[in-house]
């Protein structure tokens, strides 16, 4: 199976070929944020350490040592359209795989909420996540539709060559270094598909975006938690 690189150089040198591909100028029309066409992004588990903090804000970094990361997250239905006034809640653990508010902890760093705007975009100042054992890297979130009722909980993945960099070529990182498992290893990525692996590039600070599809008929994680537990 191609990796997202490819497949992305793949479609690019195809179009430039005059080959069709219908999903991948859909969402250049749409004016989606990535390479992304309109998926409903799978339901997956929440974790344990979710906590509704009602801290509406940008930057989320309070400081934590690491790689700055601008994550852009575009929230739209099936068929490509914007959802303007959707909620967006992500939390992420620092370079040393620890998430607030945890275990005693009263921080709030690298949690916060964003609403979206009439492109269905919202942008997070943070840094990029670091690692614990038995999981790859991700940033996770939870969408609300206008109103409030939750309709999806999901996480966000990075390429494993993009993660080794960051991991292996930055102080903060470098005391734990690689991570210890895959995307190809870690089952909710897996179960997650490529289509929730983020668009990245690196540099003195990084960028990743991700295009979220959702459903408005609402989550389906109860059958995640029978299944898989909470991780």
């Amino acid at each position: 199976m191609l990796d997202r690189r490819r497949l992305l150089q793949a479609l690019a040198m195809g179009s430039a070929a005059g080959g069709a591909f219908p999903g991948v100028l859909r969402a250049q029309e749409a004016g989606l944020i990535s390479g992304d066409v309109c998926l409903v992004q799978p339901e997956t588990t929440e974790g344990p350490y979710y906590i509704d903090t009602g801290l509406v804000r940008a930057d989320i970094t309070e400081g934590r040592a690491g790689l700055p990361l601008r994550l852009r997250l575009q929230v739209v239905t099936a068929d490509c359209t914007a959802i303007a006034g959707a909620r967006v809640d992500v939390w992420h653990c620092d370079a040393a795989g620890v998430y607030a508010g945890v275990d005693g902890d009263t921080g709030t760093f690298l949690r916060g909420s964003q609403m979206t705007g009439a492109d269905g975009v919202v942008t997070f100042s943070t840094i990029f996540p670091g690692w614990y054992s038995g999981r790859v890297v991700h940033v996770h979130y939870k969408v609300f539709l206008p109103g409030g009722a939750e309709v999806l909980t999901s996480q966000v993945f990075f390429d494993d060559d993009a993660a080794t960099a960051v991991h292996t070529g930055h102080a903060a990182y470098m005391a734990r270094g690689v991570q210890d498992r895959s995307l190809g290893a870690d089952r909710i990525a897996q179960a997650a598909g490529r289509g929730a692996v983020a668009q990245v590039t690196l540099g003195d600070m990084a960028e990743a975006a991700l295009v979220v599809g959702v459903d408005s008929a609402g989550p389906s994680g109860g059958l995640w938690q029978r299944l898989f537990g909470r991780g």
